[in-house]
């Protein structure tokens, strides 16, 4: 298990709306579904007239692995969905994800240790694949 809480990759180059698209993609491509894209930018633009760079967080879910995690742990939608952010960067567009690994450490249920790095490693290829 890394210490870090997340798993990231610069896109060097790379648009920013394609990034987008082509992480979607290899998130489907690994199970996981997209039930949020919060557009950070254009929220903080709109409630506080505030410009940045942008940054949408994609809150992903593997259907069938939420439902191994929710029936060990019943409080652990606290944690649901996997965020992943997209955010510009000097020189192209990094993507990164949570580690669920780091995340589930924390619950004390030994049961969600093998889910967290099945979604670990899931995510990982997503990130690699992009």
């Amino acid at each position: 298990m890394s210490g870090k809480y997340y798993i990231a990759r610069t896109l060097a180059g790379a648009e920013f709306d394609d990034a987008v698209a082509r992480t979607m993609d290899a998130l489907g491509t690994e199970g996981f579904g997209v039930l949020s894209d919060i557009d950070v930018a254009a929220t903080l633009k709109k409630k506080l007239g505030e410009e940045m760079r942008p940054y949408r967080i994609l809150g992903a879910c593997n259907p069938a692995l939420a439902h191994k995690a929710l029936s060990a742990e019943d409080k652990i939608g606290v944690m649901l969905p996997c965020n992943v952010i997209v955010q510009a960067v000097d020189g192209g567009v990094e993507v990164a994800a949570v580690n669920p690994e780091v995340a589930m450490a924390r619950v004390d249920n030994p049961a969600l240790a093998p889910l967290a790095e099945e979604v670990r490693s899931r995510l990982r290829r997503v990130i690699d694949a992009l």
